[in-house]
């Protein structure tokens, strides 16, 4: 049975068969005949993996596309080609929706000053030095169902427990200075500090 037999016969219940005849231009003796032949042997097969490829569509929230769908079906040690795949997909609708890059905004200003490097990537101060001495920082992203999001956090190095942390969805100064400041009011005795955010430590007193 051709793709557009079966397109009519999975919409007969929506839409008159002579409507759906007309705008796909078949005949309504045409699809009837087709409906009483037997099913090639082809159609056979593809009913099973029709429901494979469905499955894998479904499990990837709709994103994936034919090549993906593939690798997700040989993890299944279910061999079958690429081709194969995206006519079945386009006979059913399924069209993936590949996720937008993210590009990070930030860029260096080149006009600031670079902080020494004080710390000179000894992050094992365990042994050297007391609590709340020597703080380090990072951002990275999240991806939520409301876009982007930002998460920066203070990470003491001698415990290696996060003091403060705060998210936004700008990655902007903001964000860095909240996580510092939440982490300045967990620490109230910490005197003569090394704070490095990325690669600039500074010092505070």
């Amino acid at each position: 049975m051709s793709d557009q037999y079966a397109a009519i016969a999975a919409h007969r219940t929506a839409f008159p068969v002579t409507l759906i005849c007309r705008v796909l231009s078949v005949s309504c003796a045409g699809n009837y005949a087709a409906h009483r032949r037997v099913p090639s042997a082809r159609t056979q097969a593809d009913e099973p993996l029709r429901v494979q490829i469905r499955t894998a569509f479904r499990q990837s929230r709709m994103r994936f596309g034919a090549p993906r769908i593939m690798r997700a079906l040989r993890a299944q040690s279910v061999r079958v080609s690429t081709k194969r795949i995206a006519r079945l997909m386009q006979a059913d609708g399924m069209q993936g929706r590949p996720l937008r890059r993210f590009v990070s905004p930030t860029q260096r200003n080149p006009v600031d000053r670079v902080a020494p490097n004080l710390l000179n990537r000894d992050f094992d101060v365990r042994a050297t030095r007391p609590l709340d001495t020597v703080w380090v920082s990072d951002v990275t992203f999240i991806p939520t169902r409301m876009g982007w999001r930002y998460l920066a956090i203070v990470l003491d190095l001698a415990s290696r427990r996060v003091v403060g942390w705060a998210t936004s969805a700008h990655n902007d100064t903001t964000l860095v200075l909240v996580a510092l400041q939440r982490a300045l009011r967990s620490a109230p005795t910490a005197r003569r500090l090394v704070a490095s955010f990325g690669s600039r430590p500074h010092v505070y007193e």
